[in-house]
Order: C-alpha cells, then sequence, then structure tokens
C-alpha cells in the first residue's frame, strides 16, 4: 500500500463526499504546492547555472474535484502510474472550483459529468470528449415517505434538491416518468447533507439525494422513488480536453488517457483494497465510500470507445434525450453539435498500442 495523501489523524476534518461540493484535500493540496514549489526552485536553479536553454514544457494539467468516480486517476497518481513530466493530476475542493480554473485557461483537461460538458460547449468553449468514466446505476436517488398511490400523490409536494444541474435532472426524470412536471412541486433548494434532517422533521416529503446519503436515508425508513438506473446513459462522467490541447500535445492526451485506464485496471483488481487507501483523506467511512462504489458502473476502455465511436455515436442517440432535458429547463441556447464534441483518436491510438482493455 502508498503513502496515505494525508495523516489519518487527521481525515475527519476533510469533508470529500459530492461529485459538485464540500471542501476538498486541503493539505493534499498544500503538500502538492509545497512540492511543486519546492520542483520550481530546482528548475529555477537549473536553469540559472546553464544560463540558457529552453525551459521544460509544463506538464499538462487535468483537474477534477471531490467525487469517488474520478478516484482511478488519483490512485493512479498515488501508485506512480502517471508519468509526472506529461501529466499533472489536481484535486480541486469544488465543481465550482474545476469549472473556473478550466474556465480561465489553468487546466488542460477536466473530469465532469457529461451535463456539464454539453454546458461548457454551449458557452463557446472548445471542448473535446475523449473518454467516458463511469456511469451512475443506482447512486442518484429519490428518497421520500410519500403514501403509496399515483401521480396525484406528488402535487403539491415539497422536494429537498441540492442546487446544481444534476440534481435538477433526476427530478424532472421522475416527474416525467408520472406524467407531471417541474411546476407540480415546490422545489426546495438544499445542501445534500441536509436532506434526511429536513425529512424527519416533515420540511419536505422527499429528497434528490445520492450515496452515502441515501443509505442513511433508508436506515431511517425512507423508501426510493426513482433512481438512476431509470434513466441510462445519461448521468455519465466523461474526460475532456481542451481542442487546442488535443491538437497540439497529442502525445501528453494520450499519456492521460493511459494513466486513466492504468488507474481504472489498477482500482477494479481490488476495488477494496482501493477504497481503503482512497478513503482516507476523506469525511466518509469505509463503508460509505464502498456504498458509492456500489452506485457506480465504471465504463473499460474499449466500452468507452465503442459508445463514442460512430456516426451518429451511441452517446449521441442517447445524449438527445439528454439534450432535450437540459433544453427544457433552461440550461441549453444552442444544438448540441456532437461530431464536434467527440474525438476518439487518442483512444483509437492506444487501442493499436494495446493501450486498451
Amino acid at each position: 500500500m502508498t503513502v496515505p495523501r494525508v495523516a489519518p489523524a487527521i481525515r475527519s476534518a476533510l469533508p470529500r463526499v459530492s461529485r459538485h461540493g464540500f471542501a476538498g484535500r486541503f493539505w493534499g493540496l498544500l503538500r502538492a504546492w509545497a512540492r511543486g514549489r519546492l520542483a520550481m526552485l530546482a528548475i529555477g536553479g537549473l536553469l540559472s547555472v546553464a544560463g540558457c536553454g529552453e525551459p521544460p514544457q509544463a506538464p499538462l494539467t487535468v483537474g477534477l474535484n471531490s467525487w469517488v468516480g474520478y478516484d482511478p486517476l488519483v490512485l493512479a497518481r498515488e501508485r506512480g502510474l502517471v508519468d509526472p513530466a506529461r501529466v499533472k493530476v489536481v484535486e480541486l475542493s469544488t465543481h465550482a472550483e474545476s469549472f473556473r480554473h478550466f474556465r480561465n485557461g489553468l487546466l488542460d483537461a477536466l473530469t465532469l459529468t457529461l451535463d456539464q460538458a454539453l454546458q461548457l460547449a454551449d458557452d463557446g468553449l472548445d471542448v473535446k470528449i475523449i473518454a467516458v468514466l463511469d456511469e451512475s446505476a443506482g447512486s442518484d436517488v429519490v428518497m421520500g415517505a410519500l403514501p403509496p398511490g399515483g401521480p396525484d400523490r406528488w402535487r403539491g409536494q415539497r422536494v429537498a434538491v441540492e442546487p446544481s444541474t444534476l440534481g435538477r435532472m433526476v427530478l424532472h426524470h421522475m416527474l416525467a416518468s408520472q406524467g407531471l412536471s417541474d411546476a407540480d412541486v415546490t422545489v426546495v433548494p438544499l445542501a445534500a447533507s441536509q436532506h434526511l434532517a429536513a425529512l424527519q422533521a416533515g420540511r419536505v416529503a422527499a429528497a434528490v439525494t445520492y450515496e452515502p446519503w441515501a443509505s442513511q436515508m433508508r436506515k431511517a425508513g425512507f423508501s426510493p422513488a426513482f433512481d438512476s438506473r431509470q434513466m441510462p446513459g445519461e448521468i455519465v462522467d466523461v474526460l475532456v480536453v481542451r481542442g487546442s490541447v488535443l491538437a497540439n500535445r497529442p502525445a501528453d492526451v494520450d499519456a492521460l488517457l493511459s494513466a486513466w485506464n492504468a488507474g481504472l485496471a489498477r482500482y477494479l483488481a481490488d476495488p477494496a483494497g482501493a477504497a481503503a487507501a482512497l478513503v482516507l483523506g476523506t469525511e466518509l467511512t469505509l463503508e460509505d465510500y464502498q456504498l458509492t462504489q456500489a452506485g457506480l458502473r465504471y465504463w473499460l476502455p474499449d466500452e468507452s470507445l465503442a459508445f463514442l465511436s460512430g456516426h451518429p455515436s451511441p452517446m449521441q442517440l442517447s445524449g438527445d434525450h439528454l439534450e432535450m432535458t437540459l433544453r427544457d429547463l433552461g440550461l441549453l441556447k444552442n444544438v448540441v453539435a456532437w461530431a464536434d464534441l467527440i474525438d476518439t483518436a487518442p483512444a483509437s491510438r492506444l487501442t493499436l498500442r494495446g493501450g486498451a482493455r
């Protein structure tokens, strides 16, 4: 086992639960900053001695926020499966911080949900989806204590939803499955950590949540009414890179994708061991981490490539419904140019070299 990213004694102070929120691994980031600072000083000293020459190109930077689905890339870094001369894995505390860094040009690549990738492209950023990482397979769920009955039991109810596109999407699909619209319920914006207390106090009748909160609600007597297995192909995490980076640094992009593939292979070979190592530095218990793991399905490299390939690709065929949902929610202005958004070149190159399985 590798050295933990942070000391176990302080891990309870370092929240890391949501794909969209909560503070990240502060001490891990501080250590990374310190290592980077020392490296820069060393490089500066070497350059001053040399007195001339081009500085080495900075590694490609990939950002990820705190979410279990992205942890194979963290594992790859911790186990030495990332070429540090080509790729730097940057952990950020929140989804908003990841987006801000990417928009400001501080990151070359980003892990995020497909709906977020569509919104980046809709805002005019030149992004390319190069891999599908994982899919929510029951991890995102609507929990509540509504009486048995038909759609009318939902009318006028108050539903807690974390302020995120994903929560709104799940609620939208659940209501549509009942023949209802978003206008038939009252949305109560609330952080996921507060959903259980709101349910127990009767302030809301249901909550759009995810693991490990969902399991805590089950233990408290609340029941699932809908989950992400009923919207296949829509809640998926993807890896995107800037179009300019893909064009100018293809070898580094290949190294990034190879690192993900290697980390994923190591992760899937020993999920329990990976969970025990990666839970350090989080506020999750090992049980919470494994519950979140169980609600995800990771895509193997060949599955990802097949999903992205073709005209139209399977991603486009399933993504058309996601695009319609985002448009209904007022979150997309333009038609998605799927052919411009997807690029299979890195995955295809790795397959030819035997880097995908």
